[in-house]
């Protein structure tokens, strides 16, 4: 499967007065609660990254590509400068409300990750209590994981040092309560989640991540579902009588369906340690690509009350990245075709940060029958 992606263009700050209106009315709790995402192991050591986008308002989000040795900033305590620092690794990805920041996305080393949300648990340190050249505003962890770290391990090592500070996002008009998922080409995977102010940093064995409760939560619950099997149940004997199961996934029978984040949770897990694995490359990421299918939530099937007149929250994009060939994919919700960006085809030692708007193309292509 070649990458093909949009012509990318030099950056501009891009502001929507729209957008701005709609993020002000909604309360951080309502804006986005149905984030997936998973690490899906392959045969030969590595993995396949994938996640999907749910917001209740437009991110109008664009593909980055972040060069090397490139500058990027926090914003500090009480929306003041805060720290800043070159990059050592480029980063692609994807961001939101035209800032320069990664929401989701892999750098050249083939270490990924994402920022879902965390409403009600994420609670972050006062910062006017920390280091500024050691705390990061909540929207700027990952790009800062990404351009600065090869494997999970540095990242482990060096985010214990760090503070991820309670700082209003100018945009939003609120800290947006966020979480992280982080994975290497190894295989590895890890969870960092702001609890009180301190990061809690969690090995996370199973690759999957949703959103609240807290991770450990997460893996308790996978305990109510120890029978979750590809095999069909066998066939059951009461009083003489055979009763088979109807149909084929008796063995997967009581997996949650629902898009609460606990059952997508356990749904993702279940996926990911029974599809039948592949080695990196094409076939790994069109399976992966399968599996992510299952998470896709069209407008209209997560609803608040309506006299809330909350902005329906649905999948604005979803990301797939081959960690061993450092190649990353984005599909829309009004354009399902997956398309991609090969971080080694570009200058990673450009002086500007490139983007690239995903516009869609709405009208799929005609069958083409021999003649």
């Amino acid at each position: 499967m070649k990458p093909s992606f949009p012509y990318f263009l030099k950056n501009k700050f891009v502001k929507s007065a729209t957008a701005l209106t709609v993020i002000a009315a909604v309360s951080a709790p309502y804006a986005a609660a149905a984030c997936t995402s998973f690490l899906l192991p392959t045969t030969d050591g590595s993995g396949i990254y994938a996640r999907t986008m749910e917001f209740g308002i437009e991110l109008q989000s664009n593909a980055l590509v972040i060069p090397r040795a490139y500058t990027l900033h926090t914003t500090g305590a009480d929306g003041k400068a805060g720290m800043s620092w070159k990059g050592k690794y480029a980063a692609i990805g994807m961001n939101a409300l035209g800032e320069t920041t990664l929401v989701d996305g892999m750098n050249e080393k083939g270490l990924a990750g994402g920022v879902l949300y965390f409403p009600e648990f994420a609670g972050y340190a006062d910062g006017s209590k920390t280091d500024k050249e050691k705390s990061l505003a909540p929207w700027d962890v990952l790009s800062w994981v990404l351009t600065n770290f090869a494997t999970v391990e540095e990242v482990k090592t060096a985010i214990q040092d760090m503070s991820v500070i309670n700082v209003v996002q100018p945009q939003m008009g609120f800290a947006p309560p966020l979480h992280y998922t982080i994975h290497d080409a190894s295989g590895a995977s890890i969870v960092i989640e702001p609890v009180d102010g301190k990061l809690k940093i969690y090995d996370n064995p199973v690759g999957v991540m949703t959103n609240s409760p807290s991770f450990d939560w997460h893996m308790t619950n996978l305990r109510n579902f120890l029978k979750m099997s590809p095999l069909n149940a066998p066939d059951l004997k009461i009083a003489g009588t055979t009763f088979s199961p109807l149909g084929q996934g008796s063995g997967l029978l009581g997996i949650p369906g629902d898009s609460t984040p606990p059952s997508r949770f356990v749904r993702a897990a279940a996926y990911v340690q029974t599809v039948e694995k592949q080695p990196s490359g094409d076939d790994a990421v069109r399976l992966t690509e399968h599996i992510l299918n299952n998470f896709d939530i069209p407008k209209g099937w997560i609803q608040t009350a309506k006299e809330l007149k909350i902005p329906l929250e649905y999948t604005q994009w979803s990301t797939i990245a081959d960690l061993k060939n450092q190649k990353y994919y984005v599909k829309m919700y009004d354009d399902q075709v997956l398309r991609g960006i090969d971080i080694k085809s570009f200058d990673l030692d450009a002086k500007e940060l490139k983007k690239a708007p995903l516009s869609p193309k709405i009208t799929p292509p005609s069958v083409e029958f021999a003649k």
